[in-house]
């Protein structure tokens, strides 16, 4: 028996289509678990941009260059454990582009990962 569906697909705004940002605390170590010496930090940039496309659902992501230099600090092998972001979804004002949106990634500074629940302000 095939189950049916009652009443009809509600239609609302998508959470996708507004402009938003958030702060996470990502956990590198986790992510780079069993890679290669030489691989740690470009892997680490890899699995940032794949937390942000699923995060906020553009397949356009833009890294800052701070959010790269803060990764590639201390070398290829030896990448952070933990690392605080600032993703932006933001519209694009190409015409060409064919997504509406795009994120942008940047760098937070912190000296402790604990409590870091606050806040983000849009500027």
């Amino acid at each position: 028996m095939a189950l049916e569906k009652k009443g009809g697909e509600k239609k609302g705004r998508s959470a996708i289509s507004e402009v938003v940002t958030k702060a996470y605390t990502i956990n590198i170590h986790k992510c780079i678990h069993g890679v290669g010496f030489r691989k740690g930090a470009p892997r680490a940039l890899k699995e940032i941009w794949k937390f942000t496309m699923r995060e906020m659902g553009t397949p356009d992501v833009c890294i800052d260059t701070r959010l790269n230099k803060a990764v590639w600090i201390k070398g290829i092998m030896n990448v952070p454990y933990r690392i605080r972001v600032r993703l932006s979804r933001k519209c694009d004002e190409d015409e060409d582009s064919p997504n509406k949106f795009y994120t942008l990634v940047t760098y937070v500074p912190v000296t402790t990962f604990k409590k870091s629940t606050v806040n983000v302000d849009e500027n």
